[in-house]
């Protein structure tokens, strides 16, 4: 059964990951570099990682495999993901695929580029009510998508006599 890896240390949308986990029975793995309080009942777990910066990362990359999902506004997180064969989704629902990781990470170089050479870019815009929406939806799609791709394989393995 596949499973959600939270980049969780400024995740604005953990109670919508809640939610659509529980429609689909899915655990749900938060990665942060510092305790939080999470509701107390089965399918959730926190892992607190302690190192350098990368550390949660790295511990979501070593984790996680083909038909997980990720959260995560980190694109360089997302890229290794894919990689690995994980679908990802940003936070403001965006999903991040093999076809669009390229131009996220080359607009995320640009940007650092710029910042380097003293211009001021601005940030992101706030996070508003239809992103959190867009959100809900995207992540309701994708985890009811990679539920039933995982129904359909242990149903063939079945059929097959292999487990």
């Amino acid at each position: 059964m596949p499973g959600i890896f939270v980049d969780a240390d400024a995740c604005p949308v953990k109670q919508e990951i809640y939610r659509v986990a529980r429609r689909y029975g899915v655990r749900v793995t938060l990665v942060a570099e510092s305790w939080m309080r999470i509701p107390e009942e089965d399918g959730l777990e926190l892992v607190v990682v302690k190192g350098d910066f990368d550390a949660a990362d790295d511990w979501i990359v070593e984790h996680v495999g083909a038909g997980d999902v990720v959260i995560t506004a980190d694109i360089p997180l997302a890229a290794r993901c894919l990689e690995l064969g994980a679908r990802v989704l940003g936070l403001k629902g965006r999903e991040f695929t093999e076809g669009s990781i390229g131009e996220a990470l080359a607009g995320r170089e640009l940007l650092s580029e710029l910042r380097d050479l003293g211009v001021t870019t601005g940030g992101p815009a706030p996070f508003d009510k239809r992103d959190r929406s867009r959100f809900l939806q995207r992540l309701d799609e994708i985890v009811q998508s990679v539920v039933r791709a995982s129904d359909a394989s242990d149903t063939a393995a079945d059929d097959t006599g292999t487990t």
